[in-house]
């Protein structure tokens, strides 16, 4: 099944409905960076949750930064996800593993850790980027993204996430967001309703693994309620604009000195791009391209 992100509208849209199926580019992300599965998991989840918060936003360029600073072992959790479906991520100790948690599960909240803070910012494509902190509840990242939504966002949702990855990879990957519109947040019957038929779910991942694709989820949930499923669907992909020329820049950045030095000790210089793991080579002779810019640069400053 493809990646994709379909959305939807019920209750005479008093629900806003978005699923989106991650798969692929998780297992992406988990060949680049090599991760163990709790790592997998985490950023993996991190990664539709994104996709999910970016799909509400209304201009092309719009996107949303996720970061997790929790107190587990595997650190800091970074995400870009944009409203065109790219996403993109890391975590800090992507090597870290944990034993299952008590259901036999993989332990998400203590590789995250239990206490510590989630921060978003939504760049809307113009003006100044809104950003939020709220403390990290679970740190199951689902838990916690809901927990931003109402609390940051005064919305209430209901947030689904999963990844299931095995010997063999990731096999099953993606997440659903249900929210309660202004027209319908006095309705309480509807959110009580809500409230227990996403309660009465397992999780995200069986329902895929059981062959469910999103309509279909989006029937069970909410085909009573006057569901009305948007015609397209959008494809999500892992995506990273690195470039040489942007790594040279970032090198440009570091001045006359340390370019120097890099070329005398090292012959050159090697990047490693954090959000997808690609590496870049820079040789001596680029290295002093470089510092002979800047140098023009000061003389042109100067005259």
């Amino acid at each position: 099944m493809a990646d994709q992100l379909i959305r939807a509208t019920a209750a005479d849209g008093g629900i806003r409905a978005v699923g989106v199926i991650t798969t692929r580019l998780t297992e992406a992300a988990r060949m680049r960076h090599r991760l163990s599965y709790v790592a997998t998991a985490a950023l993996g989840r991190t990664m539709a949750g994104g996709l999910l918060l970016a799909s509400n936003m209304k201009q092309p360029q719009s996107r949303v930064n996720i970061r997790f600073n929790g107190d587990g072992p595997l650190g800091g959790i970074l995400v870009d996800a944009g409203l065109d479906g790219t996403v993109r991520g890391y975590v800090d100790h992507p090597e870290i593993e944990l034993p299952p948690n008590a259901l036999g599960k993989l332990d998400v909240g203590g590789a995250v850790g239990h206490s510590g803070y989630l921060y978003v910012v939504r760049d809307v494509g113009y003006g100044y980027p809104y950003s939020s902190t709220v403390e990290i509840v679970s740190g199951e990242v689902g838990d916690d993204l809901s927990h931003y939504l109402v609390t940051s966002e005064q919305t209430p949702s209901a947030l689904l996430l999963g990844v299931f990855v095995g010997a063999e990879g990731v096999t099953a990957a993606g997440g659903l967001l249900l929210q309660v519109m202004p027209k319908a947040e006095r309705d309480e019957a509807l959110i009580s309703l809500l409230e227990s038929r996403v309660g009465a779910l397992k999780g995200f991942t069986p329902l895929l693994q059981a062959g469910k694709t999103l309509p279909q989820i989006f029937e069970e949930l909410l085909g009573d309620l006057d569901l009305q499923i948007l015609p397209e669907s959008q494809m999500v992909q892992f995506h990273c604009g690195c470039t040489f020329q942007r790594v040279l820049g970032a090198l440009k950045m570091l001045g006359e000195d340390e370019l120097q030095d890099m070329i005398e000790k090292d012959d050159g210089a090697e990047a490693t791009c954090h959000f997808c793991g690609q590496v870049y080579q820079a040789s001596s002779e680029e290295l002093a391209q470089l510092i002979g810019d800047l140098r023009r640069e000061k003389q042109e400053a100067r005259s």
